[in-house]
């Protein structure tokens, strides 16, 4: 991407086919403002659009994913419009709009996840494909105990946890330690240290290196589509996907290489970063 921007409080950084977003605000271990609810918003759109990228790892600075709201920003609230509309319901509403375009990127999205990952840095992981999750990290969504409420992410945890399981932590507002989010689910993969981590996520790009991009965006578009769709209509769609892929030269290429016990050019091409 050519023109990568410099962004306040994040950092995304494209390497060749993969995309790299760092939450950057360590001091307030990477706790979300408006601005950077903007900026997040603006990068995943950014990342979507450019078909080069492959995979996106999603990461925070100083050992700390995101511990949601920064509560220092949060009472700072403007006065009520004349008409009685509240101006921040659309200011917390672009947070959510994030979250829908990163829930629906067509690339694979990892999260890479140390310390709190709570509020909206939980929202973030529940959109992610893969999650990888160190032992000091923990979830939850802790809001209520300083009466407010994680309001954006509410569908995405759901989705992604269960109501029961979201339904104790909302009404409790405990959290899941690293090993227990690997037990409920949420995670696939824990580690036990930086350097373990690092190597997840090279692990991790790896096996998506090898997957074709199209039939990678296909596949994450149909298992999304199971949630919120009828089970005739997801069929159709997979019958049509199915089809329209077989028929491109990428099928007849992987399923060579295979035969061939060879790399498939998507693979073989790309250099790892």
């Amino acid at each position: 991407m050519p023109d990568q921007p410099n962004y306040q409080h994040i950092r995304l950084e494209i390497d060749g086919w993969i995309a790299r977003l760092t939450f950057a605000r360590p001091t307030r271990r990477n706790a979300l403002t408006f601005d950077m609810m903007v900026e997040i918003k603006d990068a995943v759109l950014r990342v979507g659009a450019d078909s080069s990228v492959r995979a996106l790892v999603l990461r925070g600075d100083g050992g700390f994913y995101c511990a949601g709201g920064d509560l220092t920003t949060m009472t700072d609230m403007p006065d009520l419009a004349p008409d009685g509309s509240d101006p921040m319901v659309a200011t917390y509403r672009v947070f959510g709009d994030a979250l829908l375009a990163l829930n629906a990127l067509p690339q694979a999205v990892i999260s890479a996840v140390e310390g709190p990952a709570i509020g909206g840095g939980f929202g973030m992981v529940c959109c992610s494909d893969v999650v990888l999750v160190h032992e000091n990290a923990r979830f939850g969504i802790p809001e209520p105990r300083v009466g407010f409420i994680p309001s954006q992410i509410i569908p995405f945890i759901v989705r992604r946890l269960g109501e029961g399981m979201i339904r104790h932590l909302a009404v409790t507002g405990t959290t899941l330690s690293g090993m227990e989010a690997v037990q409920a689910g949420l995670g696939r993969k824990l580690v036990h240290s930086e350097f373990e981590m690092n190597t997840a996520v090279e692990e991790t790009l790896e096996n998506i290196r090898r997957m074709e991009p199209a039939a990678l965006a296909s596949v994450k578009r149909l298992v999304l589509s199971c949630a919120t769709e009828p089970d005739i209509d997801v069929l159709h769609a997979a019958a049509a996907d199915l089809v329209s892929l077989l028929r491109k030269p990428a099928a007849k290429a992987g399923i060579g290489a295979f035969m061939d016990k060879s790399l498939p050019p998507w693979a073989a091409e790309t250099t790892k970063k």
